[in-house]
């Protein structure tokens, strides 16, 4: 019999072949955790898009209702990291069944709320609960298939992270103006069913160890539980209560602040830590870490940018913000396929700095906004941003991952996917901050310069006040309307400012991808 290395070529290709073949079971396997994915993503920009709508039916204050995001949030920023040590535990199968259940479960429930408390606390469990879903697909891609598959799987994921914030105010517009917003909810049920017994029927990536159950590290998952949910409070709610002057934000900045420093001697010190942090010493992966926590910004951040103008300034309803908002999705879509492509050919590192200067050209594009700003000229600058969020988005995911060893990249998953959360509570504190402090810059500035000696101001004044002569005291309604131009004009001026931060901040992130190693370039060939 010939050995191995007397065999003929052709005999060793037709040996290896089997091995890197994705078998159908498992592709669909891994399609199904996909959906379940996207949902989960998908929900929390879904419900952002109808929260007027939930205040009204529930009869909630505006601070009330802002907790039916928050709490998601916090309880799913907890659940991202956890996920590592539950899969190595319950195995890919149980986590995820329990995750997509519980989800859909909370959902239904949702649905049903009757008061804002109830809203609260089952969107609490339903962040919680499907948060186990994202990092797990993220694990299961880089650990399941073959290398020489990345280029397939790796741009799968990377779309449905991008696309699923980007589609939520489109399909939580339409769901809300067609039905009602409790079909914001109701809508994940009959999925959820169907993700729940497919992954009980088909997955069998691996083997649960419940010996690990019994060396969990309760007092690891407190101080992570108070470091994590009580910075995504402070994120949330600092930019509106002026920070540390509110009681309460400064409150859980200082429980922040003493969780993480009993977080972080707990898992370096316990023998079974609740999170690996060790996982930050590859380079590769430290790095791919920093730019997914810097993609985030972007990713949350004109996800938010761009609705909040459209409604602020144009005064469109949810319908029309996501119509308008559907380009980076098509764009995100036809992208993927391309960049898988491109990461067969191309170093992985250029395909993230092209990305990143791609998005930034898109956000320069929006420098020059002004309350005149629709459709058209929203085009270009988001099909650029679709296209850099792809380019960034997936070489990102498979050089940070795909060249960790597979008995750490559970761990490092969920690892990986709480940077990007972070990175969008992070983002949306800042912009949230820039657009007001800039907003209120252009207000003094332009207050100073429309006085009765400027000839544009006296001309606009007059205008108005003949236009509503017969109306009341047409000159006092006319310094109204005069003033209101003004601060729309000054809030234009602020996303401008927010666009030109975002800018600069992406053209000079594009340098770091030179502290990256030289990831090897995908194969679609068989290894022989």
């Amino acid at each position: 019999m010939a050995d191995a290395t007397t065999a003929p070529p052709t005999m060793m290709a037709a040996a290896a072949a089997p091995s890197e073949r994705i078998a159908p079971r498992r592709l669909v396997a891994f399609l199904i955790m996909v959906f379940g994915m996207f949902m989960s993503i998908l929900d929390i920009q879904i419900v952002s898009a109808s929260l007027n709508e939930i205040q009204a039916g529930l009869s909630a204050s505006s601070s009330e209702v802002s907790w039916v995001q928050t709490s998601y949030l916090i309880a799913e920023v907890i659940a991202i990291p956890l996920s590592g040590f539950l899969s190595r535990a319950l195995g890919t199968r149980l986590l995820f069944a329990i995750s997509a259940s519980g989800f859909t479960f909370a959902s239904f429930l949702c649905g049903f709320a009757t008061s804002i408390e109830q809203m609260i606390v089952w969107r609490a469990i339903q962040g919680f609960l499907g948060a186990g879903m994202i990092p797990t697909v993220f694990a299961s891609a880089y650990t399941v298939f073959p290398r020489s598959k990345f280029y397939i799987v790796g741009p799968i994921i990377g779309l449905v992270a991008t696309l699923a914030p980007s589609l939520g105010p489109t399909v939580g517009g339409f769901i809300t103006d067609v039905l009602s917003w409790h079909w914001l909810f109701f809508i994940n049920v009959i999925p959820g069913i169907g993700i729940t017994v497919g992954v009980l029927t088909l997955v069998d990536f691996d083997q649960p160890n419940f010996k690990l159950l019994d060396r969990f590290d309760w007092f690891g998952l407190i101080a992570m539980a108070g470091f994590l949910g009580s910075l995504e409070y402070v994120l949330e709610e600092g930019p509106q209560y002026e920070w540390l002057q509110d009681s309460s934000v400064a409150f859980f900045a200082m429980v922040c602040a003493i969780s993480a420093f009993a977080f972080f001697y707990r898992v370096l010190t316990v023998d079974e830590p609740i999170v690996d942090i060790r996982a930050f010493t590859d380079r590769n992966f430290g790095i791919g870490c920093l730019i997914s926590f810097c993609v985030g910004i972007g990713l949350y951040g004109l996800t938010y940018m761009y609705p909040r103008y459209l409604a602020e300034v144009r005064g469109y309803s949810a319908l029309m913000i996501g119509e308008t908002m559907f380009v980076s999705g098509i764009t995100m879509f036809l992208t993927a396929p391309i960049v898988g492509r491109l990461m067969l050919k191309v170093d992985m590192r250029l395909i993230i700095a092209a990305g990143l200067i791609i998005f930034g050209l898109g956000s320069w594009q929006m420098t020059w906004i002004t309350r005149d700003y629709d459709f058209y000229e929203l085009l270009v600058p988001q099909i650029l941003r679709g296209i850099g969020m792809m380019f960034a988005m997936v070489p990102t995911n498979n050089i940070a991952l795909g060249t960790l060893p597979p008995d750490r990249v559970k761990n490092a998953s969920g690892l990986f996917n709480l940077t990007r959360n972070l990175g969008g509570a992070v983002g949306l504190a800042v912009i949230n901050q820039v657009l007001n402090e800039r907003t209120d810059l252009h207000i003094a500035r332009l207050q100073e310069k429309v006085t009765w000696g400027n000839t544009t101001a006296t001309e606009t004044l007059n205008m108005l006040t003949q236009r509503l002569q017969g109306m009341g005291d047409a000159g006092l309604m006319a310094m109204k309307q005069l003033s209101q131009i003004v601060h729309r004009q000054a809030v234009v001026m602020g996303y401008g400012d927010a666009f030109f931060m975002l800018t600069m901040f992406y053209f000079g992130l594009s340098l770091l991808v030179m502290l990256l190693k030289k990831p090897a370039v995908l194969s679609s060939a068989p290894a022989h």
